[in-house]
């Protein structure tokens, strides 16, 4: 059985137990808890950045980030469900990028908090992280996906949009959600239409100052 490393706050490890949900193999990998601040997890041999998530195949190799764990579990399911054929693909390809990079600034600002006493931390590198958070939910706000009708019309680039939101819902009190209406109708409808988002919801809760990096 394959073995998914990750941590259940993680949105990018989410990304990934969502696209299992909606491909039909969930049952064929394995979830296991990582550590990223404990030198002694397996997670640094399995990969050298010590991020998460990483995918164990049943062979050892390991498959990381999550783009390219997408790309392969959509291999496993057959090809062409996260990710269009043709011309298409390229859309979805973009949104992916803009949502994981929504992800990605707002996960550098909670290690802003983190890591660093009160004293040290950078108002201008927090706003900076932030104005890219901005402008990326404001391009979906103004170019808002398609809503998948089912958990099969989901693709690569509306579960990560869904993750990102979801990140911010959890770690940033969803103030998103007072200046974005229409991004907020389409979390409403894509959790309606993918139960799984719901399955791989954590509850809100707020990240001590000196929290592990476990609790992304």
């Amino acid at each position: 059985m394959m073995k998914l490393r990750s941590s259940p706050p993680s949105p990018f490890g989410r990304k990934v137990k969502l696209a299992l949900s909606i491909l039909g193999l969930k049952g064929k990998v394995e979830i296991e808890d990582a550590n990223t601040a404990d030198p002694s997890d397996s997670l640094r041999s399995q990969n050298p950045l010590g991020k998460i998530p990483a995918l164990v195949l049943e062979n050892g190799d390991v498959l990381y980030d999550s783009s390219v764990i997408l790309e392969y579990l959509d291999f496993l399911a057959g090809g062409g469900k996260l990710f269009p054929e043709g011309e298409a693909r390229f859309p979805v390809l973009r949104d992916q990028t803009l949502a994981d990079g929504i992800m990605d600034a707002a996960i550098l600002r909670v290690y802003e908090k983190r890591f660093k006493e009160p004293k040290y931390r950078d108002p201008a590198w927090d706003a900076y992280q932030a104005a890219k958070m901005d402008r990326g939910l404001k391009h979906f706000e103004d170019n808002t996906p398609p809503v998948p009708a089912t958990a099969a019309d989901a693709n690569a680039g509306s579960l990560t949009l869904a993750c990102a939101l979801g990140y911010l819902d959890i770690r940033f009190a969803g103030e998103w959600r007072q200046t974005h209406p229409k991004l907020v109708a389409w979390l409403d409808a894509f959790e309606a239409a993918v139960p799984a988002f719901t399955d791989t919801k954590v509850p809100p809760a707020p990240v001590p100052d000196n929290a592990p990096a476990l609790l992304q």
